[in-house]
């Protein structure tokens, strides 16, 4: 299995504390998402965006879709243990496209650091449009959680 599960990549937890990442909006940065098929090798270790087992078809384009921040980082039960959180909007491509994972990350034109990696489960088709559906935006349940 090329996906090895959901997650936060050891180039994002660095990049947290150096300062590379900056999810405010009205910043100059650019997250995109990409889809990959199970040929992809990607997990915690993958540190940029790669084209190697991109998915194709539909109106999808290498290197995905921008992303939109639709919740800036907030903090979340704010009594006891605070959980930071945030997401973006909901990605879609038209047309016929199977993908099991995708990589969010910054598409910074150089080096193209990475967020995280999220694992479908398996290969998931669709024929008319193909959505990636964030999770509610909770300090419980957003796409990416710090604590």
């Amino acid at each position: 299995m090329a996906f090895t599960g959901n997650w936060a990549t050891n180039t994002f937890k660095t990049g947290l504390l150096d300062g590379v990442f900056n999810f405010n909006t009205g910043t100059s940065q650019v997250f995109n998402i990409a889809l990959y098929t199970n040929a992809a090798t990607l997990d915690a270790t993958t540190t940029a965006y790669t084209s190697t087992g991109e998915t194709s078809g539909g109106n999808y384009a290498a290197g995905g879709q921008t992303l939109v921040i639709s919740q800036i980082p907030t903090i979340g039960n704010q009594t006891g243990a605070a959980t930071t959180y945030l997401s973006f909007t909901n990605a879609a491509w038209t047309g016929s496209i199977t993908a099991r994972g995708a990589l969010i990350y910054l598409a910074n034109g150089t080096t193209n650091p990475t967020v995280c990696v999220l694992d479908f489960g398996a290969d998931k088709t669709s024929t008319n449009t193909f959505t990636v559906q964030f999770p509610a935006v909770t300090n419980t349940s957003a796409i990416i959680r710090l604590s």
